[in-house]
C-alpha cells in the first residue's frame, strides 16, 4: 500500500511539473510572439519637432540605397550632433524580421532626437525590397552585398545594431536580435543617448 501511495504521489508531482512547463512555454510564446509591423503610412508620417537633418532623413523612408560603406560613412558624418542607431539586417534573417517592428516603433517614437539607418547586409536587392515592403522602415538602408560594413563592425552574424553617440563615436555594437522593444529602448537610452531620457 505504501508503494502505491508513493507511486501516485510521484505521478502527481510529475504531472504538475509537466503542466507547469507547458504553461510557462505557452506564456513565453505569447510574450515573444512576433510583433505586428507598422504600415508604410504609419512610418511615413512626418516626425513632429525633428530638426531639418533628421526630418530629411525620415523623408527617405524605406529607401534602399547603394554606395556601401562610403555612403554610410558620409551619412554618419552628416548626422554628427545627433545620436545614431544603425541596424544591420537581411531578408533571409529570421531574427531580423522579428526585431524590425521594434526598430520601426522606436524610429517613429524617437525620430526627432535619434537618427536611424539600416544596412542590408549579404542580401540581394529583390529580397531586400520584398522584406521592406512587408516591414517598411522609417529610415533609409544602405546596400552591403559583400558584407564589408558588417566586417568593419566585426559582426559574426545578423542582426546586429551599432549605437553612435551625438559626437559620432561608435559606443556599442550589439550582436544578435533584440527580444523585445523594451530591451532595444534601454540600449538606445544607454548607448546612443548616454543615459539622457528622450
Amino acid at each position: 500500500m505504501r508503494k502505491v501511495i508513493i507511486a501516485v504521489g510521484a505521478l502527481g508531482v510529475a504531472a504538475a511539473v509537466v503542466v507547469g512547463v507547458l504553461q510557462a512555454r505557452d506564456s513565453d510564446r505569447a510574450t515573444n510572439a512576433a510583433p505586428q509591423p507598422l504600415t508604410l503610412a504609419q512610418v511615413s508620417r512626418p516626425v513632429a519637432g525633428a530638426p531639418p537633418v533628421l526630418a530629411a532623413l525620415h523623408r527617405r523612408v524605406n529607401a534602399l540605397e547603394g554606395g556601401g560603406a562610403k555612403a554610410l560613412d558620409a551619412q554618419l558624418r552628416a548626422l554628427r550632433g545627433h545620436p545614431v542607431v544603425v541596424n544591420l539586417w537581411a531578408s533571409w534573417c529570421g531574427p531580423c524580421r522579428f526585431e524590425l517592428p521594434f526598430l520601426q516603433r522606436q524610429a517613429v517614437r524617437r525620430g526627432a532626437r535619434v537618427a536611424f539607418l539600416g544596412v542590408n547586409s549579404g542580401d540581394n536587392s529583390d529580397g531586400a525590397r520584398e522584406l521592406s515592403a512587408r516591414f517598411p522602415m522609417p529610415y533609409p538602408s544602405f546596400e552591403d552585398p559583400r558584407q564589408a560594413i558588417a566586417g568593419r563592425y566585426g559582426v559574426a552574424g545578423l542582426p546586429a545594431t551599432a549605437f553612435y553617440d551625438a559626437r559620432g563615436k561608435l559606443v556599442l555594437v550589439h550582436q544578435g536580435g533584440f527580444p523585445s522593444e523594451a530591451k532595444l529602448a534601454q540600449e538606445i537610452e544607454r548607448y546612443a543617448l548616454g543615459g539622457r531620457s528622450s
